[in-house]
């Protein structure tokens, strides 16, 4: 018996490379330089995708400028999801390009409202069904999380017509972690990504069991299935685009050049002998390194505060101790710190005042407010290092961006028996830019690829290959 087979369905079914779910655009602000303009247009074609541009290459305008184009394609609000305090901050965004925007924390929008803003700890007072899409801004937030909080927002997202994620550091030195992303914009889950492009060098654990971080991340066991990685990168450009600078997107970068970067390492000496070594040895583990970080919390601080109080400069000062945001404050005179304890408004009631110049010095803590903030003003920061490269990246993020006229300055300070943290930051620094550069690469060699022209061109017979009569 003879067997139809519907080869145009069979070759979808086979594909993986998402399809375009929106619109031309309706409008777009004459403020956009061009490739903030095509990489809008194309998020606005696409419906469902994901940005992820550089810190200082404008996410605001085009998150907000897809915004507006959702709102008047379908005449409902747009939700934009912001960390903490950068609300505000989008609200002036929005005024510069001419769009309504409003602050919203308790999950009541108004008939009139356009594009609503709150951060991401308030999305469970809001209904989706008020809503045609929803933007997340500083989308790598969603990896940081904890697991409610996560469902909470890959739920909401996946009720959403147009989605869009915005973030200048998409896994930085782990491209696995794109597979939230897929999941939130509907594409493939993250467990269907592993199974589908990777193998677990182990073969031993369950693809979640062995996804964590730390300095020894278990998730390095998952490796690219033979011949899959350039099927991977294609999936990904299918659904996202990356930009370090324009010319990444085929566009002249005059007026995006950034400042030379001066990166100074002080090494303090603890005035407490560690009793378990008879000289200072270098902390293995993360046990030793913790206590290593609290018996030289005093030492430190004094570094730091010293070369706060060296200059009339603003200054940000990271930590990740209470203890040590304590100790800075009361070194710093007129230092202002801001804690995970403090309440919102507080929170961006110094933000604000930072941003403004009527704070000069503030303690803060990475995980609070590396995400998001624009800190221009702001060309020196005193930091103590962890693990976390995303964090040391964002925090420096904040002042070394395009649009900086200074060169910026930062000093980390360590302790003589902190040198692998430090170590393990620079192999990172050095996979996450290999990591981007390849991204960035196979992802414009891959720019025409789209599930809706694959298999579809029908072949025309010559004319002088036709019978005639």
């Amino acid at each position: 018996m003879k067997t139809t087979i519907d080869y145009d369905k069979f070759l979808s079914e086979k594909t993986h490379l998402s399809g375009n779910f929106g619109f031309e655009p309706i409008w777009m602000p004459n403020i956009l330089f061009g490739f903030q303009k095509h990489l809008t247009e194309w998020a606005l074609r696409k419906g469902r995708g994901a940005m992820f541009a550089d810190c200082g290459l404008g996410k605001s305008f085009m998150q907000l400028a897809w915004g507006e184009n959702v709102v008047r394609k379908e005449n409902k609000p747009v939700l934009v999801l912001t960390p903490l305090a950068v609300g505000s901050q989008t609200v002036i965004e929005a005024e510069k390009l001419g769009v309504e925007a409003v602050r919203c924390r308790d999950g009541k929008v108004s008939p009139s409202a356009r594009i609503v803003i709150t951060n991401y700890e308030k999305l469970h007072l809001f209904d989706c069904n008020d809503f045609a899409g929803v933007v997340c801004d500083e989308s790598s937030i969603l990896k940081n999380v904890d697991g409610v909080t996560k469902a909470i927002v890959t739920e909401f997202m996946r009720k959403m017509k147009y989605r869009l994620l915005c973030t200048a550091t998409a896994a930085p030195n782990d491209f696995i972690e794109l597979g939230t992303s897929s999941e939130a914009l509907g594409d493939l889950g993250y467990m269907d990504m592993l199974g589908r492009f990777f193998k677990n060098a182990q073969n031993s654990m369950h693809p979640m069991m062995t996804h964590h971080r730390g300095p020894k991340d278990e998730s390095a066991k998952w490796r690219f299935r033979g011949h899959s990685e350039k099927d991977f990168w294609r999936w990904v450009c299918s659904w996202a685009r990356a930009c370090r600078k324009p010319s990444d997107m085929g566009f002249p970068d005059a007026g995006f050049e950034l400042p030379e970067l001066l990166t100074h390492q002080h090494v303090v000496k603890a005035r407490t002998h560690n009793p378990e070594f008879l000289f200072s040895m270098p902390a293995v583990g993360l046990d030793e390194q913790r206590k290593e970080r609290s018996r030289t919390c005093q030492e430190r601080c004094e570094m730091a505060a010293e070369i706060a109080n060296g200059h009339a400069e603003p200054v940000v000062a990271w930590c990740h101790l209470n203890r040590e945001g304590d100790i800075l404050t009361k070194l710093i005179p007129d230092a202002v710190q801001v804690s995970g304890d403090d309440t919102d408004d507080r929170k961006e009631e110094v933000f604000q005042g930072f941003s403004s110049g009527q704070i000069r010095v503030i303690v803060t803590k990475p995980k609070i407010a590396s995400m998001g903030m624009n800190w221009q003003h702001c060309a020196r920061q005193v930091m103590f290092p962890s693990h976390s490269f995303e964090q040391y990246y964002q925090a420096i993020r904040r002042s070394w961006r395009f649009g900086q006229k200074r060169n910026v300055v930062i000093d980390v300070i360590t302790s003589e028996g902190e040198a692998n943290v430090l170590n393990n930051l620079q192999r990172k620094a050095e996979a996450a830019e290999k990591m981007f550069a390849n991204l960035v690469s196979l992802m414009n060699d891959e720019l025409k690829i789209e599930s809706d022209n694959l298999h579809t061109k029908k072949t025309e017979i010559p004319q002088w290959l036709q019978s005639t009569k």
